[in-house]
């Protein structure tokens, strides 16, 4: 794969024990570029033991094909459930294991951060979310299922919270003072232009 060398790359996980949802990101300067989208389905493994074999030797795969430099993981959603929160649980921990056997630490982003990072809304909906990502990485296809997009949001969720965190300054608002403060999809796209590409 051909990148220029001060390329980076972002993994996104959306972990599921049915789904898991995954999505890659390439950073050149002020350019973001989508590199790859898709799901592993899991559903027609009965055995939970084998879906998490199956996540693990996804993950892999993907961390040697794209060797990016960061991983970035959706926090599960604590529900009623417990038993699913369990395998929820797993799931997330077999992805956050393959990561750092590539030696690389996966952040976690709770759902409602991701939203806010991305729409400027926690509470956007998941069409939303993917309206927002079309803008931003100027492409018009539509994924098959959802947790590819949540996936995706989470990879350049990360992106923009790793360069606020490097370009932070207690004297000026940060992006994230800005974003919240934003009303509609208008007033967001105008306090943050270069999320659009022209």
């Amino acid at each position: 794969m051909a990148l220029q060398e001060d390329s980076k790359i972002i993994l996104g996980i959306d972990p599921g024990t049915l789904v898991m949802g995954y999505g890659l990101i390439s950073v050149h300067k002020t350019t973001i570029s989508l590199l790859e989208m898709g799901v592993l389905q899991l559903a027609k493994k009965q055995n939970h033991a084998e879906r998490l074999e199956l996540i693990f030797r996804k993950m892999d795969s993907l961390l040697k094909h794209y060797k990016p430099q960061s991983v970035a993981i959706e926090a599960p959603f604590f529900g009623k459930n417990v038993q699913s929160m369990l395998k929820l649980g797993r799931a997330q921990g077999v992805a956050i294991a393959a990561a750092m056997l590539h030696g690389l630490e996966a952040t976690e982003y709770a759902p409602r951060k991701v939203k806010q990072v991305i729409t400027g809304r926690g509470n956007a909906t998941k069409e939303q979310v993917w309206d927002m990502l079309q803008r931003i990485l100027h492409f018009s296809e539509s994924p098959q299922f959802m947790d590819a997009t949540d996936a995706l949001a989470v990879a350049l969720c990360h992106h923009y919270e790793s360069r606020l965190s490097v370009k932070k300054n207690p004297q000026t608002p940060t992006r994230m003072t800005r974003v919240q403060k934003s009303s509609n999809w208008e007033t967001f796209l105008a306090e943050n232009p270069d999320r659009v590409k022209k």
